[in-house]
């Protein structure tokens, strides 16, 4: 971190039904538990307000798996619109400092032709409808990111650059690459944010082209956390890693998690499994506590499944002594 203490306050786990092409029955009451959190948030916000000078709160949602079902039933005249599927969330999103999802489609767009699993390819106005909730950060590294080669990846980007939304894990040629993202808050507090994928479904990366995606290397996850540290005060690792379907994290997620808080990492954001893992807080080797959700679960999908139609939003508080 650059300068002075700075700690993580807190951080909650709310359970949400995941956004799917159907709504729930349940969602009054899924209102009412994230209102009472946040609530809760700002009474203790309040009785801490004398001791700390600056905080900020960053939100994490899982994964946007835009499957056939969903942008059909996001087709309007003239394009497709996502928003109506996001208003519900949009106050939560929009009441954090940061908010960072996992955008694990490629937003190629329209004329790219749509596609939906097992290769990938959704709308652009995906992108808008998460600029439009409060999204500010978007990770790219998983394993859908080739699905439909480099210029899925080049027209996505170039939507998100049009749109001014921060992006990461995925970058459109080398110089883009080495710019290590860092967010500089109001509140006098940046944030770095790192993504990785352990792999792209076999599809191998175009030779001389490694910047397209960001596949998980411990040398350099090691390296760029290094720098990361020196730019920012906070820095949040997304990790794209773990086992489909189960709601327990492997012992490999949890050695590599090991590895990042060893590191210095604030926290780690898990996606791939698409089910909710348990959030934890792990210690590093010099004594740092790293706040880890495991698996944030689907949140916009056409899963249905019942553990797949359930998502966290996590949310942490950051203040400076």
């Amino acid at each position: 971190m650059k300068w002075g203490k700075l700690v993580i306050f807190l951080c909650m786990s709310i359970l949400l039904a995941a956004c799917t092409w159907t709504n729930g029955s349940n969602s009054e009451q899924q209102r009412e538990g994230i209102n009472h959190s946040l609530k809760k948030l700002e009474i203790s916000d309040s009785k801490q307000a004398l001791n700390f000078k600056q905080e900020i709160t960053i939100s994490a949602i899982g994964d946007l798996l835009i499957h056939r079902p969903v942008y059909n039933d996001a087709k309007v005249e003239g394009g497709y619109d996502f928003t109506p599927m996001l208003k519900r969330v949009k106050p939560y999103l929009n009441h954090s400092t940061i908010s960072i999802a996992n955008q694990e489609t490629m937003i190629g767009g329209e004329k790219l032709g749509l596609s939906s699993y097992p290769q990938f390819n959704s709308p652009t106005e995906v992108g808008d409808a998460l600029k439009w909730a409060g999204v500010n950060v978007v990770s790219l590294a998983n394993n859908h990111t080739l699905d439909r080669g480099e210029e899925a990846i080049q027209r996505a980007i170039e939507h998100w650059e049009q749109i001014d939304m921060m992006y990461t894990g995925a970058y459109k040629d080398e110089k883009d690459r080495e710019n290590i993202r860092v967010m500089e808050t109001d509140e006098g507090i940046s944030v770095a944010f790192l993504s990785y994928t352990y792999g792209t479904n076999g599809i191998p990366v175009p030779v001389g082209k490694d910047y397209l995606v960001n596949i998980i290397d411990r040398e350099l996850i090691a390296m760029e956390i290094a720098e990361a540290k020196d730019k920012a005060d906070v820095v949040v690792l997304s990790l794209h890693f773990g086992n489909e379907y189960e709601r327990m994290p492997s012992q490999e997620q949890k050695d590599l998690v090991q590895f990042a808080a060893d590191q210095g990492v604030h926290v780690v954001l898990g996606h791939h499994p698409h089910v909710l893992q348990p959030l934890e807080r792990v210690t590093g080797e010099n004594g740092n506590e790293t706040l880890v959700a495991y698996s944030l679960g689907n949140f916009l999908s056409g899963q249905d499944e019942f553990y797949r139609r359930i998502g966290a939003f996590c949310l942490s508080l950051f203040q400076r002594l």
